[in-house]
Protein backbone atom coordinates (compact mmCIF):
# COMPACT_ATOMS: atom_id res chain seq x y z
CA UNK A 1 0.00 0.00 0.00
CA UNK A 2 1.09 3.57 -0.63
CA UNK A 3 1.64 5.27 2.70
CA UNK A 4 0.09 8.61 3.63
CA UNK A 5 2.43 11.50 2.91
CA UNK A 6 4.49 9.61 0.34
CA UNK A 7 5.48 11.84 -2.61
CA UNK A 8 4.62 10.48 -6.05
CA UNK A 9 6.19 11.47 -9.37
CA UNK A 10 3.84 10.73 -12.28
CA UNK A 11 5.28 10.81 -15.79
CA UNK A 12 3.32 12.89 -18.30
CA UNK A 13 3.00 10.74 -21.40
CA UNK A 14 0.13 12.71 -22.90
CA UNK A 15 0.88 13.57 -26.51
CA UNK A 16 0.93 17.33 -26.98
CA UNK A 17 -1.42 18.68 -29.63
CA UNK A 18 -3.08 21.87 -30.80
CA UNK A 19 -5.94 21.39 -28.31
CA UNK A 20 -4.16 22.91 -25.32
CA UNK A 21 -5.71 26.39 -25.19
CA UNK A 22 -8.85 26.99 -23.13
CA UNK A 23 -11.99 27.80 -25.10
CA UNK A 24 -14.86 28.64 -22.73
CA UNK A 25 -15.51 28.45 -18.98
CA UNK A 26 -17.82 25.72 -17.69
CA UNK A 27 -20.43 28.31 -16.70
CA UNK A 28 -20.69 29.50 -20.32
CA UNK A 29 -21.45 25.99 -21.59
CA UNK A 30 -24.00 24.78 -19.03
CA UNK A 31 -27.18 26.74 -18.29
CA UNK A 32 -25.61 28.33 -15.23
CA UNK A 33 -26.37 31.39 -13.06
CA UNK A 34 -24.60 33.58 -15.66
CA UNK A 35 -27.70 33.30 -17.87
CA UNK A 36 -30.15 34.81 -15.36
CA UNK A 37 -29.89 38.29 -16.89
CA UNK A 38 -29.72 37.05 -20.49
CA UNK A 39 -32.65 37.97 -22.74
CA UNK A 40 -32.77 35.39 -25.54
CA UNK A 41 -35.60 36.98 -27.54
CA UNK A 42 -34.21 40.49 -27.07
CA UNK A 43 -30.76 39.43 -28.25
CA UNK A 44 -32.17 37.73 -31.34
CA UNK A 45 -34.43 40.66 -32.23
CA UNK A 46 -31.65 43.20 -31.73
CA UNK A 47 -29.31 41.18 -33.96
CA UNK A 48 -31.99 41.37 -36.66
CA UNK A 49 -31.00 38.30 -38.65
CA UNK A 50 -33.06 35.53 -40.18
CA UNK A 51 -33.43 33.85 -36.76
CA UNK A 52 -35.65 36.73 -35.61
CA UNK A 53 -38.17 35.78 -38.32
CA UNK A 54 -37.79 32.01 -38.04
CA UNK A 55 -40.46 29.66 -36.73
CA UNK A 56 -40.96 25.94 -36.88
CA UNK A 57 -43.49 23.25 -36.03
CA UNK A 58 -42.25 21.37 -32.97
CA UNK A 59 -44.53 18.59 -31.75
CA UNK A 60 -47.50 20.08 -33.62
CA UNK A 61 -46.97 23.58 -32.20
CA UNK A 62 -45.38 26.47 -34.12
CA UNK A 63 -42.70 28.17 -32.06
CA UNK A 64 -40.25 30.97 -32.79
CA UNK A 65 -36.48 30.80 -33.08
CA UNK A 66 -36.16 32.34 -29.61
CA UNK A 67 -38.54 29.76 -28.15
CA UNK A 68 -36.54 26.95 -29.79
CA UNK A 69 -33.29 28.19 -28.23
CA UNK A 70 -34.99 28.65 -24.85
CA UNK A 71 -36.50 25.16 -24.92
CA UNK A 72 -33.28 23.35 -25.86
CA UNK A 73 -31.27 25.38 -23.32
CA UNK A 74 -33.69 24.65 -20.49
CA UNK A 75 -34.34 20.98 -21.21
CA UNK A 76 -30.72 20.01 -21.96
CA UNK A 77 -29.30 22.54 -19.45
CA UNK A 78 -27.04 24.11 -22.07
CA UNK A 79 -26.14 27.81 -22.06
CA UNK A 80 -28.34 29.76 -24.53
CA UNK A 81 -25.44 32.09 -25.33
CA UNK A 82 -23.52 29.08 -26.58
CA UNK A 83 -26.44 27.95 -28.75
CA UNK A 84 -26.74 31.40 -30.34
CA UNK A 85 -23.00 31.59 -31.01
CA UNK A 86 -23.15 28.13 -32.61
CA UNK A 87 -26.08 29.18 -34.83
CA UNK A 88 -24.13 32.25 -35.96
CA UNK A 89 -20.99 30.20 -36.60
CA UNK A 90 -22.74 27.54 -38.63
CA UNK A 91 -25.48 29.43 -40.47
CA UNK A 92 -25.07 33.18 -39.97
CA UNK A 93 -28.76 33.32 -39.00
CA UNK A 94 -28.32 35.46 -35.89
CA UNK A 95 -26.82 38.59 -37.49
CA UNK A 96 -27.58 37.95 -41.16
CA UNK A 97 -30.09 36.56 -43.61
CA UNK A 98 -28.10 34.37 -46.03
CA UNK A 99 -29.58 33.63 -49.44
CA UNK A 100 -31.52 30.38 -49.33
CA UNK A 101 -31.95 30.43 -45.54
CA UNK A 102 -35.65 29.65 -45.85
CA UNK A 103 -34.84 26.45 -47.71
CA UNK A 104 -32.08 25.30 -45.36
CA UNK A 105 -33.13 22.11 -43.56
CA UNK A 106 -29.90 21.63 -41.63
CA UNK A 107 -28.71 25.02 -40.29
CA UNK A 108 -26.10 23.47 -38.00
CA UNK A 109 -24.99 20.89 -40.56
CA UNK A 110 -25.42 17.46 -39.03
CA UNK A 111 -27.58 16.24 -41.94
CA UNK A 112 -29.17 13.40 -39.98
CA UNK A 113 -32.13 11.92 -41.85
CA UNK A 114 -35.42 12.62 -40.12
CA UNK A 115 -33.81 15.30 -37.93
CA UNK A 116 -34.48 18.38 -40.00
CA UNK A 117 -34.98 21.93 -38.76
CA UNK A 118 -33.32 24.13 -36.18
CA UNK A 119 -34.92 22.50 -33.13
CA UNK A 120 -33.71 18.98 -33.85
CA UNK A 121 -30.29 20.20 -35.01
CA UNK A 122 -29.88 22.06 -31.71
CA UNK A 123 -30.96 18.95 -29.79
CA UNK A 124 -28.18 17.03 -31.57
CA UNK A 125 -25.75 19.86 -30.79
CA UNK A 126 -26.70 19.87 -27.11
CA UNK A 127 -26.33 16.09 -26.98
CA UNK A 128 -22.78 16.21 -28.37
CA UNK A 129 -21.88 19.18 -26.18
CA UNK A 130 -23.05 17.34 -23.07
CA UNK A 131 -21.25 14.17 -24.17
CA UNK A 132 -18.01 16.13 -24.29
CA UNK A 133 -18.66 17.98 -21.04
CA UNK A 134 -19.68 15.02 -18.89
CA UNK A 135 -17.32 12.62 -20.66
CA UNK A 136 -14.50 14.86 -19.48
CA UNK A 137 -16.04 15.10 -16.01
CA UNK A 138 -16.05 11.31 -15.56
CA UNK A 139 -12.66 10.80 -17.24
CA UNK A 140 -13.91 8.62 -20.09
CA UNK A 141 -13.26 11.12 -22.91
CA UNK A 142 -9.60 11.17 -23.92
CA UNK A 143 -9.78 11.61 -27.73
CA UNK A 144 -11.41 14.04 -30.15
CA UNK A 145 -12.79 12.27 -33.20
CA UNK A 146 -13.02 14.58 -36.20
CA UNK A 147 -15.57 14.33 -38.97
CA UNK A 148 -12.82 13.27 -41.41
CA UNK A 149 -11.94 10.20 -39.30
CA UNK A 150 -8.77 11.61 -37.75
CA UNK A 151 -8.32 12.00 -34.00
CA UNK A 152 -6.34 13.99 -31.44
CA UNK A 153 -5.91 13.60 -27.68
CA UNK A 154 -7.76 15.89 -25.31
CA UNK A 155 -5.61 17.92 -22.97
CA UNK A 156 -6.16 16.82 -19.34
CA UNK A 157 -5.41 20.32 -18.05
CA UNK A 158 -8.36 21.91 -19.85
CA UNK A 159 -11.74 22.45 -18.22
CA UNK A 160 -14.95 20.62 -19.07
CA UNK A 161 -16.44 23.56 -21.00
CA UNK A 162 -13.40 23.81 -23.27
CA UNK A 163 -13.33 20.08 -23.98
CA UNK A 164 -17.08 20.09 -24.64
CA UNK A 165 -16.73 22.86 -27.24
CA UNK A 166 -13.80 21.12 -28.90
CA UNK A 167 -15.69 17.83 -28.95
CA UNK A 168 -18.82 19.30 -30.54
CA UNK A 169 -16.96 21.16 -33.26
CA UNK A 170 -14.90 18.06 -34.06
CA UNK A 171 -18.23 16.50 -35.09
CA UNK A 172 -18.71 19.31 -37.61
CA UNK A 173 -15.23 20.06 -39.01
CA UNK A 174 -12.29 18.09 -40.44
CA UNK A 175 -9.14 18.45 -38.40
CA UNK A 176 -7.47 20.95 -40.76
CA UNK A 177 -10.45 23.34 -40.43
CA UNK A 178 -11.26 22.65 -36.80
CA UNK A 179 -8.53 24.86 -35.31
CA UNK A 180 -9.91 27.97 -37.02
CA UNK A 181 -13.51 27.00 -36.17
CA UNK A 182 -12.60 26.80 -32.48
CA UNK A 183 -9.97 29.52 -32.00
CA UNK A 184 -10.19 31.81 -35.05
CA UNK A 185 -11.48 35.38 -35.03
CA UNK A 186 -14.60 34.14 -36.82
CA UNK A 187 -14.62 30.85 -34.92
CA UNK A 188 -16.70 30.05 -31.87
CA UNK A 189 -14.46 31.95 -29.43
CA UNK A 190 -14.30 35.05 -31.64
CA UNK A 191 -18.05 35.09 -32.26
CA UNK A 192 -18.74 34.51 -28.57
CA UNK A 193 -16.58 37.51 -27.63
CA UNK A 194 -18.19 39.73 -30.30
CA UNK A 195 -21.72 38.86 -29.24
CA UNK A 196 -21.49 38.58 -25.47
CA UNK A 197 -18.25 40.13 -24.25
CA UNK A 198 -15.57 38.37 -22.24
CA UNK A 199 -16.90 35.00 -20.96
CA UNK A 200 -13.97 34.53 -18.58
CA UNK A 201 -14.77 37.79 -16.76
CA UNK A 202 -18.37 36.65 -16.35
CA UNK A 203 -17.18 33.31 -14.99
CA UNK A 204 -14.80 35.02 -12.57
CA UNK A 205 -17.61 37.14 -11.16
CA UNK A 206 -19.71 34.01 -10.64
CA UNK A 207 -16.98 31.94 -9.04
CA UNK A 208 -16.89 28.13 -9.06
CA UNK A 209 -20.04 26.24 -10.00
CA UNK A 210 -19.47 23.93 -7.03
CA UNK A 211 -18.58 25.66 -3.74
CA UNK A 212 -16.35 23.95 -1.23
CA UNK A 213 -18.20 21.60 1.09
CA UNK A 214 -21.21 21.19 -1.19
CA UNK A 215 -23.45 18.26 -0.28
CA UNK A 216 -26.84 17.05 -1.44
CA UNK A 217 -29.73 18.26 0.73
CA UNK A 218 -31.90 15.65 2.38
CA UNK A 219 -34.24 14.10 -0.17
CA UNK A 220 -37.04 11.57 0.22
CA UNK A 221 -38.15 8.84 -2.13
CA UNK A 222 -40.96 10.36 -4.25
CA UNK A 223 -43.81 8.24 -2.90
CA UNK A 224 -45.73 7.57 0.32
CA UNK A 225 -44.14 5.57 3.16
CA UNK A 226 -45.22 1.93 3.05
CA UNK A 227 -45.94 1.85 -0.69
CA UNK A 228 -44.12 -0.74 -2.79
CA UNK A 229 -42.27 0.70 -5.77
CA UNK A 230 -39.77 -0.97 -8.05
CA UNK A 231 -36.40 0.43 -9.04
CA UNK A 232 -36.80 -0.24 -12.77
CA UNK A 233 -33.78 1.79 -13.87
CA UNK A 234 -30.45 2.30 -12.13
CA UNK A 235 -28.21 5.28 -12.98
CA UNK A 236 -28.77 6.33 -16.60
CA UNK A 237 -28.66 9.62 -18.57
CA UNK A 238 -30.25 12.52 -16.74
CA UNK A 239 -31.61 13.95 -19.98
CA UNK A 240 -30.93 12.22 -23.30
CA UNK A 241 -27.69 10.55 -24.33
CA UNK A 242 -24.68 12.69 -23.48
CA UNK A 243 -25.81 13.76 -20.03
CA UNK A 244 -24.25 11.89 -17.08
CA UNK A 245 -25.71 8.77 -15.49
CA UNK A 246 -27.65 10.85 -13.01
CA UNK A 247 -31.24 9.57 -13.19
CA UNK A 248 -33.19 6.78 -11.50
CA UNK A 249 -36.47 5.20 -12.64
CA UNK A 250 -39.11 4.18 -10.09
CA UNK A 251 -42.37 2.41 -10.90
CA UNK A 252 -45.37 1.80 -8.61
CA UNK A 253 -46.13 -1.87 -7.88
CA UNK A 254 -49.86 -1.32 -8.16
CA UNK A 255 -51.14 -4.05 -10.50
CA UNK A 256 -52.27 -1.44 -13.03
CA UNK A 257 -52.16 -1.84 -16.80
CA UNK A 258 -48.81 -1.28 -18.49
CA UNK A 259 -48.43 2.41 -19.38
CA UNK A 260 -51.65 3.38 -17.61
CA UNK A 261 -51.56 6.59 -15.62
CA UNK A 262 -51.03 5.33 -12.08
CA UNK A 263 -53.51 6.20 -9.36
CA UNK A 264 -50.51 6.51 -7.04
CA UNK A 265 -48.97 9.92 -6.56
CA UNK A 266 -45.45 11.13 -7.28
CA UNK A 267 -44.45 13.25 -4.27
CA UNK A 268 -42.02 16.13 -3.78
CA UNK A 269 -38.68 14.79 -2.54
CA UNK A 270 -38.00 18.14 -0.86
CA UNK A 271 -39.61 21.52 -0.40
CA UNK A 272 -39.21 24.29 -2.94
CA UNK A 273 -40.83 26.18 -5.78
CA UNK A 274 -42.19 24.52 -8.93
CA UNK A 275 -40.01 26.26 -11.51
CA UNK A 276 -41.38 24.29 -14.49
CA UNK A 277 -44.37 22.07 -15.17
CA UNK A 278 -44.83 21.29 -18.84
CA UNK A 279 -44.51 18.46 -21.34
CA UNK A 280 -44.68 15.91 -18.49
CA UNK A 281 -41.70 17.45 -16.67
CA UNK A 282 -41.84 18.90 -13.17
CA UNK A 283 -38.84 20.82 -11.84
CA UNK A 284 -38.59 21.71 -8.14
CA UNK A 285 -36.21 24.57 -7.40
CA UNK A 286 -35.02 23.91 -3.86
CA UNK A 287 -33.68 27.41 -3.21
CA UNK A 288 -37.05 28.89 -4.11
CA UNK A 289 -35.86 31.66 -6.45
CA UNK A 290 -37.73 30.14 -9.39
CA UNK A 291 -34.61 29.70 -11.54
CA UNK A 292 -33.37 26.28 -12.65
CA UNK A 293 -29.94 27.79 -13.27
CA UNK A 294 -29.21 28.29 -9.56
CA UNK A 295 -28.78 25.86 -6.69
CA UNK A 296 -30.29 22.40 -6.41
CA UNK A 297 -33.11 21.43 -8.77
CA UNK A 298 -34.93 18.08 -8.87
CA UNK A 299 -36.33 17.01 -12.25
CA UNK A 300 -39.22 14.55 -12.59
CA UNK A 301 -40.15 13.15 -16.02
CA UNK A 302 -43.21 11.10 -17.15
CA UNK A 303 -45.56 12.96 -14.82
CA UNK A 304 -49.02 12.61 -16.39
CA UNK A 305 -50.85 15.67 -17.72
CA UNK A 306 -53.89 14.96 -15.54
CA UNK A 307 -53.55 16.40 -12.01
CA UNK A 308 -49.97 17.61 -12.66
CA UNK A 309 -49.00 20.46 -10.32
CA UNK A 310 -48.77 23.95 -11.85
CA UNK A 311 -45.63 26.06 -12.16
CA UNK A 312 -45.20 28.75 -9.51
CA UNK A 313 -46.59 26.67 -6.63
CA UNK A 314 -44.54 26.37 -3.44
CA UNK A 315 -44.40 22.80 -2.16
CA UNK A 316 -43.29 21.01 0.98
CA UNK A 317 -41.72 17.57 1.20
CA UNK A 318 -44.31 14.89 0.30
CA UNK A 319 -46.71 17.28 -1.42
CA UNK A 320 -48.25 15.59 -4.51
CA UNK A 321 -46.81 16.54 -7.91
CA UNK A 322 -48.87 14.29 -10.19
CA UNK A 323 -49.09 10.67 -11.30
CA UNK A 324 -46.47 8.34 -12.77
CA UNK A 325 -47.16 7.46 -16.41
CA UNK A 326 -45.59 6.78 -19.79
CA UNK A 327 -46.30 10.32 -20.98
CA UNK A 328 -43.40 12.44 -22.18
CA UNK A 329 -40.50 10.81 -24.00
CA UNK A 330 -39.89 7.15 -24.70
CA UNK A 331 -41.24 4.74 -22.09
CA UNK A 332 -42.30 1.09 -22.08
CA UNK A 333 -44.01 1.18 -18.70
CA UNK A 334 -45.49 3.51 -16.11
CA UNK A 335 -42.75 5.09 -13.99
CA UNK A 336 -41.18 8.35 -12.88
CA UNK A 337 -37.67 9.39 -13.93
CA UNK A 338 -35.90 11.54 -11.30
CA UNK A 339 -32.62 13.45 -11.69
CA UNK A 340 -30.72 16.36 -10.10
CA UNK A 341 -28.98 19.56 -11.23
CA UNK A 342 -26.80 22.00 -9.34
CA UNK A 343 -26.14 25.48 -10.77
CA UNK A 344 -27.27 24.12 -14.13
CA UNK A 345 -24.96 21.11 -14.20
CA UNK A 346 -26.42 17.59 -14.25
CA UNK A 347 -25.14 15.55 -11.30
CA UNK A 348 -24.10 11.91 -11.67
CA UNK A 349 -25.95 9.53 -9.35
CA UNK A 350 -22.84 7.55 -8.40
CA UNK A 351 -20.14 10.17 -7.92
CA UNK A 352 -18.75 12.77 -5.53
CA UNK A 353 -22.33 13.93 -4.80
CA UNK A 354 -24.15 10.58 -4.59
CA UNK A 355 -27.90 10.40 -5.16
CA UNK A 356 -29.47 9.59 -1.77
CA UNK A 357 -33.24 9.23 -1.29
CA UNK A 358 -34.63 8.42 2.17
CA UNK A 359 -31.21 7.07 3.11
CA UNK A 360 -30.97 4.83 0.02
CA UNK A 361 -27.79 5.60 -1.93
CA UNK A 362 -27.57 4.88 -5.67
CA UNK A 363 -24.76 2.89 -7.23
CA UNK A 364 -24.07 2.46 -10.93
CA UNK A 365 -23.77 -0.83 -12.80
CA UNK A 366 -21.42 -1.71 -15.63
CA UNK A 367 -24.04 -0.53 -18.13
CA UNK A 368 -26.69 2.19 -18.09
CA UNK A 369 -29.90 1.34 -16.23
CA UNK A 370 -28.10 -1.31 -14.18
CA UNK A 371 -26.90 -0.85 -10.60
CA UNK A 372 -29.17 -0.25 -7.65
CA UNK A 373 -29.46 1.36 -4.23
CA UNK A 374 -28.17 0.47 -0.78
CA UNK A 375 -29.18 1.42 2.75
CA UNK A 376 -27.09 -0.07 5.52
CA UNK A 377 -27.01 -3.82 4.81
CA UNK A 378 -30.05 -3.63 2.51
CA UNK A 379 -29.76 -3.58 -1.26
CA UNK A 380 -32.17 -3.35 -4.18
CA UNK A 381 -31.05 -4.13 -7.72
CA UNK A 382 -32.55 -2.31 -10.68
CA UNK A 383 -34.61 -4.39 -13.10
CA UNK A 384 -37.14 -3.38 -15.78
CA UNK A 385 -39.36 -6.37 -14.98
CA UNK A 386 -39.77 -5.62 -11.27
CA UNK A 387 -38.64 -8.77 -9.42
CA UNK A 388 -38.70 -8.91 -5.63
CA UNK A 389 -35.03 -7.85 -5.50
CA UNK A 390 -35.92 -4.49 -7.11
CA UNK A 391 -38.70 -3.56 -4.62
CA UNK A 392 -37.97 -0.50 -2.51
CA UNK A 393 -40.17 0.66 0.38
CA UNK A 394 -39.77 4.01 2.07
Amino acid sequence: MISAGQELVIANWVQKSSTVDPVLPDSEVVDSPTTLDFDIAGTINQAGGYLSQYSELVQAKRISGAEIVQRVALESSVNPRFLLALIELRSGWLRGAPAGAAREKYPIGFHVGGWEGLYKELVISATHLNAGYYGWREGSLTQLQFIDGRSAPTDPELNAGSIATQYLLAKLYPQDQWQVAVYGAQGITGIYQQLFGDPWSRAARLGPLFPDGLSQPELELPFHPGERWSLTGGPHPSWKTGSPRGALDLAPVSGEMQCAMSRWWVLASAGGLIARSERNVVAIDLDGDGHEQTGWVIIYLHVADKDRIAAGVTVKTDDPLGHASCEGGASTGTHVHIARKYNGEWIAADGPLPFVLSGWQAFAGQKVYLGGMTKGNQQVVASPVGPRTSIIIR
